[in-house]
């Protein structure tokens, strides 16, 4: 079987081309999406997704700040600049760039950022939101994953759904939004007896886990859709997700590369929290 490629970029050039059109019409009503980056130390990779996200605000017309802080910046120092941009009305949205460095609280400087500014949906009132259904803003990479599999024509109701990774920022919200529609979700993690049958019984196979090529081609179930999540450079440079590719896409009926699948959604998403965080914060629905 030859799979469908989930073409994440092509996806989010729709997206953000459909934005732009509505930042423009937003503009002229006075209300002007801005986003403010704030990175501390000199991640090399964090340094790339924030040059990725700048670039993206300039193709949509958003204003894009970036605020870059030494690595030994206190966390004081930290959330005296987020409590700045908190009541600056001339921001949208508020983005903090993970990893912190050594010493910072990243828990405290996520529940510093105002929820109505959490364009990264990290904030636990947020979350809380995203539990009962009831939500503003979804982060952005499950996100992002539920655009691509609504893209694909896929419908998750009925379907069995297998997630692998728990965390915070994908693993747990995205078996949320699969349950919201109507997906019967299980969670796969470290302490999983048997993750090879798990994975083989999932319609939709999600891998979230930062381990790369964990999933092979005998964890995939024939006709599967696998969503690759992961994002990992191996020794030689060489770019691969959490899944071996040319194995699993032998068997599944749709995949995700990596590079191209859900990283540029994961943007896409960003993009559009900050469009919608301006028009609730202009409306004073926030």
């Amino acid at each position: 079987m030859s799979a469908k490629i989930l073409d994440g970029k092509a996806v989010s050039q729709r997206i953000k081309t459909e934005l732009k059109a509505e930042v423009e019409k937003l503009k002229q009503t006075g209300i002007k999406p801005a986003l403010a980056v704030v990175i501390v130390g000199d991640d090399p990779a964090s340094k790339i997704y924030v040059r990725n996200k700048k670039l993206a605000c300039e193709f949509c017309g958003i204003k894009s700040l970036e605020f870059a802080l030494p690595a030994e910046t206190t966390q004081k120092e930290l959330l005296a600049l987020i409590e700045r941009l908190n009541n600056d009305n001339t921001i949208s949205g508020i983005l903090c760039q993970l990893p912190l460095p050594e010493g910072l609280d990243e828990e405290a400087v996520i529940n510093a950022i105002s929820p109505a500014k959490d364009v990264d949906a990290f904030h636990p009132s947020n979350v809380g939101k995203i539990m009962i259904g009831n939500f503003d803003f979804l982060p952005c990479t499950p996100a992002g994953v539920m655009e691509l599999i609504a893209e694909s024509g896929i419908d998750v109701s009925g379907k069995k759904c297998v997630v692998v990774g728990r965390s915070n920022i994908v693993g747990k919200p995205m078996s949320m939004l699969l349950l919201h529609k109507n997906g019967t979700v299980t969670i796969c993690h470290s302490r999983t007896k048997d993750l090879a049958k798990e994975c083989r019984e999932a319609d939709i196979l999600v891998a979230a886990v930062g381990v790369p090529e964990l999933i092979r081609g005998d964890c995939v179930k024939e006709g599967a859709v696998v969503i690759d999540v992961g994002m990992n450079r191996l020794e030689n440079k060489k770019l691969v997700g959490d899944v071996a590719f040319s194995e699993a896409a032998e068997k599944a009926a749709a995949i995700t590369p990596v590079p191209g699948g859900v990283g540029p959604m994961t943007i896409a998403m960003l993009m559009k929290n900050t469009v919608k965080a301006a028009v609730l914060n202009s409306t004073g629905k926030n």
